[in-house]
Formats: C-alpha cells, structure tokens, sequence
C-alpha cells in the first residue's frame, strides 16, 4: 500500500468502508500485522489511466490459510495428498476481518464491467507468474459478485451464514427492547443489571479519545484472550493499533470496562455512515456477562444513538440470535486452476450451500422477536446485503 497515495487509493472506494481504505490496509502491512513474514505477500492490483489510478483490487499471495474465517484447510489436504502444492495461493480479502463488502475499487466515470475484466486478467497473470494453485474473493458483497462472475462464469461459490443487528428506527435501547418477547427482554436486562453488580463501569471512546494508556491497556486485553483461547499473542501487533489511531481515528470506537478504576475489558469497533463493525476482543478476567454488554449492547447502544442501520458483530455464535441478531448469507468466490480439483471442490461447494441454507432456516425459528411485530421479512437467511433496505444499500 506504500506504493500507492492514500488520496489515489481512497478515491475507488466511494463508499468509505474502513475496511478497504488506505489507512487501515497500510496499517496491516506498515506494523508487521500482514506482510510476507507473516505469511500475507501484498500484491494488490491497480490500473492506472494516464498516471491517475482507475481501479483496484486488494490481492494478497498466501503460504497458509490463517486469519481468512472461509475455510479450506481440507482442500490444501487434498493437494498434500494427491502429491501436489496448494500453497501459494491468491487472496482477495482483508486480512483478519471477517465482514462482507466491496472488494473491488473503482474511480468515478469508469465501467465498472470493464475494469473487473481487466483486473481479473491481471489476477490471471500472477496466477501463472506465481505458480499459485487457486484465487479466492472473500466476503465480497452482492455488486463484487456479480461483477467477478460476469468476468469468470466458473467461478465457485460458498455460502455461510453469520448474525447481524439491524436498526428499525429504534429511539433508544429502550425502544429496541420493546421490540422482544417479553422473557428475552427480561433476559437482557437481567445480563446488564449482572454487570452492573459487579460494579464494573463502561465507557465509549470514540476517536482520539482512545489515548495511548486506553491502548496499552485494550491491547492487554487482546493479547491475553488470545493467549488464552490460542497460545499465541493475536495476529495483530501493538504497532497496528497505533497506526489505525493515526490513520482511521475517525471511524475508531471503543468499549472501555473497568472495575475498581483498574481495566478488565474491551472491545474495539470500527464504523462507517451505515454500519457498526464489532471486531476485537480481550479481557484480563472471566466476569459474567460482560462480553454481552460489552460486545453487543453497547454496540447496539452506539448504533442507535449514531442512527447507523446495521451492526455486524463478526463471525459465528449463536448466542447471538436471543439478543436480537439475525441471521445473514455471506459468500465467497473461487478460482481453482486445476480443472479436476474443480470438478471436485464444485460437488462440494453444492453440498456445503445447501447445508448452509437449512442452517440459516432453522437459526430464524429462534429469533426473540414479538409475534405481533411485522418481522415477515426475517425468515430465513436470504443474502440481507440489501434488506433492512430502507437506507442500506447492497454494498452493506
């Protein structure tokens, strides 16, 4: 990303998807977070018009397959197997982040169809000039997808299914509240009056609120959870939060807990015009129901308050769907080089998205909504990139 002005950059990406800006890839690369020692080569794509940059993809050349959250650890085994190298192969993503967006940049007054073609025939060239074995668009939103299989028809597609909060112009916390069944309502407020018992305190830092002890101490945080839950310190270095405080202060927000004027928690968000991202994660103690106040009703409180339509929270839990998120398709794009692994990986992605469907389905039974509220449109797990529709758009 040093190669490329953060203005250049910035301009393909109208939509201001902190995701994909300038300063949030660069902070990744620039702190050792994903970098080729650490296994994420950057080889993003851009094309240029006259010295003017007019499309971009973000590209990555892997050697594993950690920090994607879309699976292929039995695909690169298949390879093993058969004698032959999955790895290197291409990514399309961002790197550690599981949330579905745009993953192709395009200037203003450019054809989109066009530009996509160009890029992929790019991609098809490092795909050679590399040796790699496949090429994978993750999390792309609906637009990218119909604009990569535009490009490529034989490209394969996986669905999965994650759990994502949507603002009905709800007034307060309050209002949304109303919205649940009586004994699931009971039920969060109960969880927040535990935490509250505990006499742990919260507080929302947005921007450059977040100062350098915050820092300190939510990155504290984070390495303790993950080396808990992983034996290791977490994919993303001190220096990466740093740069993001420069880079994207803007669109930062964070869940500060503290308990006797001591941190024990917080979670870390990032947000744009529409959409709350929940991302990181840490705590120094196991306190009941703090990761739900933390993590959720704050971020729904925050949502609100900001009249922001959508909180994605990320990746798995079921957990999630009795406190008011439901659940929402994402996909991702394959390009297999190999035409027999192909034929193969294509009888199972047919497989995996039925199952995926049925999940969906039967994850929408539980949600906690009251049955007098007008909900039709929750049943089952549709790609909702586009519903809650009044103000999202299909980029969302």
């Amino acid at each position: 990303m040093g190669d490329v002005a953060a203005p250049e950059w910035d301009r393909l990406w109208p939509d201001q998807n902190p995701f994909l800006r300038h300063g949030f890839l660069s902070a990744l690369e620039h702190s050792g977070s994903a970098d080729s020692a650490s296994g994420w080569t950057p080889c993003h794509i851009l094309l240029e018009h006259d010295g003017t940059a007019v499309a971009g993809l973000p590209l990555y050349l892997k050697s594993h397959s950690y920090g994607e959250f879309v699976f292929d650890w039995a695909w690169a085994d298949a390879w093993h197997r058969n004698g032959l190298a999955y790895y290197p192969k291409l990514v399309s993503a961002v790197p550690f982040t599981p949330s579905q967006g745009p993953r192709i940049g395009v200037a203003p007054g450019w054809d989109k169809e066009l530009m996509t073609l160009r890029l992929m025939q790019a991609v098809q060239q490092q795909l050679a000039e590399q040796g790699a074995s496949s090429w994978h668009g993750l999390f792309a939103d609906a637009h990218c997808r119909t604009l990569f299989q535009a490009s490529d028809p034989g490209l394969l597609e996986r669905h999965d299914v994650q759990f994502h909060w949507f603002n009905r112009d709800f007034d307060d916390f309050e209002a949304f509240l109303m919205s649940l069944r009586s004994s699931r309502r009971k039920n969060v407020r109960r969880e927040r009056r535990r935490v509250a018992g505990q006499q742990i305190q919260l507080r929302r830092r947005i921007g450059d609120e977040i100062d350098e002890a915050a820092w300190d101490a939510f990155y504290h945080c984070y390495r303790a959870t993950f080396l808990k839950r992983s034996g290791h310190g977490g994919y993303l270095t001190r220096e990466f939060f740093t740069l993001l405080r420069e880079r994207l202060a803007s669109q930062l927000m964070l869940t500060e807990a503290t308990c006797q004027g001591r941190v024990v928690a917080g979670a870390l968000f990032l947000f744009d015009q529409q959409t709350l991202y929940g991302r990181w994660w840490g705590c120094l103690e196991e306190l009941d129901c703090l990761h739900f106040e933390a993590c959720f009703y704050q971020g729904i409180e925050f949502a609100i308050e900001r009249r922001l339509q959508r909180f994605d929270p990320g990746t798995q839990g079921e957990h999630k769907l009795l406190r008011g998120f439901e659940p929402v398709g994402t996909h991702s794009l394959h390009h297999i080089v190999d035409t027999r692994f192909r034929a193969a990986i294509a009888d199972y992605v047919a497989q995996e998205r039925e199952h995926r469907k049925s999940y969906g389905e039967q994850a929408a039974a539980y949600l906690p909504f009251r049955r007098d509220q007008d909900h039709a449109d929750q049943i089952g797990v549709a790609d909702r990139s586009g519903r809650a529709g009044r103000k999202t758009d299909e980029s969302a």
